[in-house]
């Protein structure tokens, strides 16, 4: 979602600035922007002190703005925006200045300010500062803070940020500088990532360390309720309770953005096709199946809990929902799925015996890190989580972790992030069967065989792509679909609805296929198609029968079917062969041919595939 990048140095920083918020976009954004302190290179500058730029295109516009009207410093902020508070317009973007209680609005600006996260009481403060004489130009819940700064300011910066942030209720990470402060910028961060980067003579802020790759691999994470005071040699860090702390420097060689795309057209589906190696990855030096994997303590934790409750949002919520039927049916655990932004705000039953499983391609999703903290208020200390990041806020606050290793994902529709958390989902499966000797030696090794072999199954149905392509030509002029799956592949046709929605905004719903009776028929015509996923399992002969309740309205079905299934193209009834029945691993198959019917109907109806509208990669506010 939102990106900040904050630096002070010596040199000229816009760059670092500029191509810093190039590194994030892939999170998502509908506006960008930079504001200098253009005293800080040159003392004499004639200009005005706090300079900026915004826009709503893309950053590459932003830096075109930036050269055009010559803007250069050595203390600066940047920020991509996606929009909460108001439209995506200029005036609404990002940074915010302050020109002080009934300043004419062509003023220069005395503080500027870049935000991540809502503030919830900002309309309180907003009628407090607009009887102050301060006249707000946004709509959003940002420009109350950068005023709340300015009134608060009397020759401090930190101090008046300190102040300013006792105010605030909600989740934010800010960065600020003062036009009469030339050399300095202080952060703040509650419930939203933030952290700095040192350098040599020059200092950085960034709410991800990829913003800085390249920049500095000296990583500092600001703690909750933290601020930080930014100046050429020095750092200062100062925690809730407004006492000097230290933090500890980690080594982070981040990556520094988006690979080349090569031969594909998208990301989407470049990342689509390289499932079978971050599968590969993932599993790389897994050779035998102990507890370990997720962490020293691993062993005693597993042997203490008899259930299992996993938080997560959207696609990794879907991922949960496949590990449930695993860690039922194989382990014999109970297991609950909680969507992350409902189970904090609900009375629930903690159980101290529970091992709390969070999952996030992030690590930074603040549904899942707040759902996280809430049960672990309840007394639920046995936490465990599958995320792509390992320096993660997710990874930090969890006491066990397994980190896949998918590489970085540019598409906003998640795709080898969701393969990979079913990886690591399946190995904590097969662990805790271990654990609680509901596994034998040979099923645990036939299972580990299976998992060895899925990056080659893997190829077998991206060999698939001619045939979905053709699919996606008929889907290409549907405003609506539904999806169908039974057993471990519900969640699966969940994912399936969810991708074609993100990014061809086509309508498309999922159901359990034994729920067609119950209301879903009523909306299946000759115009909705029903895309059906039928592995060789349990159920197949009942979802058969679902399968001729559709036929029987004039609905057209797509499916895809294991090639020992004996269902067969008819009219009405398109049938695209899996390659092979995979078992317990099935999912993980069948919901790569989804992502690129998705891909491929988003591609003919000619959306935006890799930053479709209105969504972000990252989401780091509620």
């Amino acid at each position: 979602m939102c990106g900040i990048v904050g630096a002070v140095s010596h040199r000229d920083i816009v760059p670092v600035l500029v191509q810093g918020l190039q590194r994030l976009e892939y999170r998502g954004y509908d506006s960008c922007g930079v504001a200098v302190h253009t005293g800080s290179l040159d003392a004499l500058h004639a200009g005005p002190r706090l300079q900026r730029a915004r826009s709503t295109d893309r950053v590459s516009e932003l830096m075109a703005q930036v050269k055009s009207d010559s803007i250069a410093a050595g203390t600066g902020i940047a920020h991509t925006r996606w929009a909460t508070h108001g439209a995506p317009v200029v005036g609404n973007a990002h940074p915010h200045f302050s020109i002080g209680p009934a300043g004419a609005s062509d003023a220069p600006g005395r503080v500027a300010l870049v935000h991540n996260g809502i503030i919830e009481n900002h309309d309180e403060l907003r009628q407090e500062l607009q009887v102050k004489g301060y006249v707000f130009h946004s709509q959003t819940d940002t420009e109350v803070i950068v005023h709340l700064v300015d009134s608060l300011y009397a020759g401090d910066l930190l101090v008046a940020v300190q102040k300013a942030v006792a105010h605030l209720q909600g989740a934010y990470a800010i960065a600020v500088i003062h036009a009469a402060e030339p050399h300095r910028v202080v952060g703040a961060r509650q419930g939203s990532p933030l952290i700095l980067g040192r350098g040599l003579n020059e200092n950085f802020l960034a709410s991800d360390a990829m913003a800085l790759a390249g920049v500095t691999d000296q990583i500092v994470y600001l703690q909750e309720g933290d601020v930080v005071d930014l100046g050429l040699e020095k750092c200062t860090f100062i925690d809730r309770a407004g006492h000097l702390v230290e933090r500890e420097v980690h080594t982070v060689l981040a990556h520094s953005g988006a690979a080349e795309l090569g031969p594909y057209s998208h990301y989407m589906q470049k990342e689509i096709f390289e499932q079978p190696r971050a599968i590969a990855d993932t599993l790389e030096g897994v050779q035998r199946v102990v507890p370990e994997l997720f962490g020293a303590q691993a062993g005693a934790v597993f042997d203490e809990i008899d259930k299992v409750l996993v938080l997560a949002c959207g696609t990794s919520y879907y991922s949960g929902c496949v590990a449930k039927y695993w860690l039922e049916g194989l382990a014999k655990i109970p297991c609950a799925v909680e969507i992350a932004s409902e189970y904090r705000y609900r009375d629930s039953v903690p159980d101290p015996k529970t091992l709390v499983v969070t999952i996030s391609q992030s690590g930074e999703t603040a549904d899942t890190l707040a759902a996280l903290r809430h049960a672990q208020s309840l007394g639920m200390r046995r936490t465990l989580t599958i995320c792509n990041v390992s320096t993660s806020a997710m990874v930090r606050e969890c006491l066990l972790s397994y980190v896949t290793r998918a590489g970085t994902e540019v598409g906003v529709a998640s795709t080898k992030g969701f393969t990979t958390q079913l990886a690591g989902l399946f190995l904590l499966t097969l662990v805790l069967a271990q654990c609680k000797k509901r596994i034998s030696s040979a099923q645990e090794a036939a299972q580990l065989r299976a998992m060895r072999h899925l990056p080659s199954a893997l190829q077998a149905v991206l060999a698939l792509e001619p045939q979905l392509i053709a699919w996606a030509q008929e889907f290409a002029d549907k405003e609506n679909a539904l999806f169908l799956g039974r057993g471990a592949h519900y969640p699966i046709a969940m994912e399936g609805a969810l991708k074609l929605k993100e990014i061809s905004y086509i309508h498309a719903e999922a159901y359990a296929a034994g729920e067609l009776k119950h209301g879903p028929l009523a909306l299946v015509t000759s115009a909705m198609p029903v895309v059906t996923v039928a592995p060789n399992d349990a159920l197949l002969e009942k979802l058969k029968s679902n399968m001729h309740e559709v036929r029987a309205r004039g609905g057209v079905l797509y499916v895809l079917a294991d090639v020992d299934t004996r269902i067969v193209s008819s009219d009405g009834v398109n049938v695209i062969r899996m390659p092979e029945n995979y078992g317990l691993l099935s999912p993980i198959l069948h919901v790569v041919a989804l992502q690129l019917l998705a891909y491929h109907t988003a591609c003919a109806r000619g959306t935006d595939v890799d930053k479709p509208r209105n969504l972000a990669k990252s989401v780091t506010v509620e």
